[in-house]
């Protein structure tokens, strides 16, 4: 983001195009950290974190990295949240809902089986290392960032890479 400084600044100021930028720089790796830990409606979780960091901007302090370590801290914690409300009550009925009809079929059915295998792969890993993966590989987040958001020693955070990085490697080769 072009001067961090001034957008926070200004999203503080309550400016709706700063809002606006922070949440175009953040909302497509959110939502797709929550969807590959198979989130009960990815959106509205996104939509919960993404009031809590309105709600809660004036207590951040530091600078982007740090921002985006906060902000995924907080995704985090909405994800574990709502895995835990929706253990206490069953799921709605699914929507018969059809995609409308792609432009090229052969490089949407690519896609689907890239993202079906990716989406397979990540399933098969233990929560805590699909977690450290994707905070690393969507959050962009260092392994102290990641200790403190998910409260475990940096230390564990790294043996936790190192297994699903490793499992993974075993699940991908031909």
């Amino acid at each position: 983001m072009d001067d961090f400084a001034s957008v926070l600044s200004a999203a503080r100021a309550g400016e709706d195009t700063a809002w606006e930028r922070i949440y175009r720089s953040l909302a497509g790796p959110v939502i797709g950290y929550l969807r590959a830990h198979g989130a009960p409606e990815p959106e509205d979780v996104a939509g919960e974190a993404f009031l809590q960091i309105v709600r809660d901007l004036d207590r951040f302090s530091g600078d982007e990295r740090d921002f985006r370590a906060w902000v995924f801290t907080i995704v985090h914690r909405r994800l574990l949240d709502a895995r835990r409300a929706r253990s206490r009550r069953p799921p709605p009925a699914p929507l018969d809902a059809h995609e409308p009809a792609g432009g090229d079929v052969v490089e949407d059915a690519r896609s689907s089986l890239d993202r079906e295998r990716v989406v397979a792969l990540l399933a098969d890993l233990p929560p805590d290392q699909r977690s450290v993966l994707l905070l690393r590989i969507l959050g962009d987040m260092t392994i102290e960032e990641i200790a403190r958001a998910m409260n475990k020693r940096a230390g564990a955070v790294k043996a936790l890479q190192r297994r699903g990085l490793k499992r993974v490697g075993k699940a991908y080769a031909p």
